[in-house]
């Protein structure tokens, strides 16, 4: 092949690769949202579950921040924070630097409102991915890990999730099994 065909080559790849990925974005937002229903009330719709999972990755997160990382407008952000707060999922907190902004910070209820919601989800996927052979699961967790290092890797998604999330590749036994 030449530089030309190499890179049409690329360029067709990298779509092609952005369009299975979106696929599957697709797929876990369906399966996701039906397994809503199976996590013990309240049933906490999807876009405060997003909300929780930014405040949940920046501790003390300014309103404005959040607003900016979920791109809604001020007063959407101010009601869904107020709705989380009356499910006592939320806390606000006076900004230490600026009187007219508050801090958002989950409380141990919305925490644990989380933690059960995304062990939902683990279990899910882990149903789905029961079959895969351990050559297949170990490929798919390193392309996991690399596509979740070009994702935080963007300035709006930088801080959306609480640390290491993905386990390195290596954390995973010959059955793709967790080890840690």
């Amino acid at each position: 092949m030449n530089e030309r065909t190499d890179h049409a080559h690329t360029a067709n790849s990298r779509a092609h690769t952005a369009h299975q990925t979106a696929r599957l974005a697709e797929l876990l937002d369906l399966l996701f949202e039906q397994a809503r229903h199976d996590i013990p009330a309240p049933l906490v719709p999807a876009p405060q579950l997003r909300a929780m999972c930014v405040i949940d990755g920046q501790d003390h997160i300014p309103m404005r921040t959040l607003g900016r990382r979920l791109a809604a407008a001020p007063p959407s952000v101010c009601r869904l924070v107020d709705r989380l707060q009356a499910l006592g999922f939320v806390q606000r907190h006076p900004h230490p630097d600026s009187g007219r902004e508050v801090t958002l910070t989950l409380t141990p209820a919305g925490r644990a409102h989380l933690g059960r919601v995304r062990q939902r989800r683990e279990h899910l996927l882990a149903e789905a991915l029961d079959g895969l052979p351990a050559v297949e699961h170990s490929s798919l967790s390193t392309t996991l890990d690399t596509l979740h290092r070009a994702l935080t890797g963007r300035p709006a998604l930088r801080s959306v999730t609480p640390g290491p999330t993905l386990l390195p590749a290596a954390a995973h036994g010959p059955d793709g099994a967790r080890t840690a």
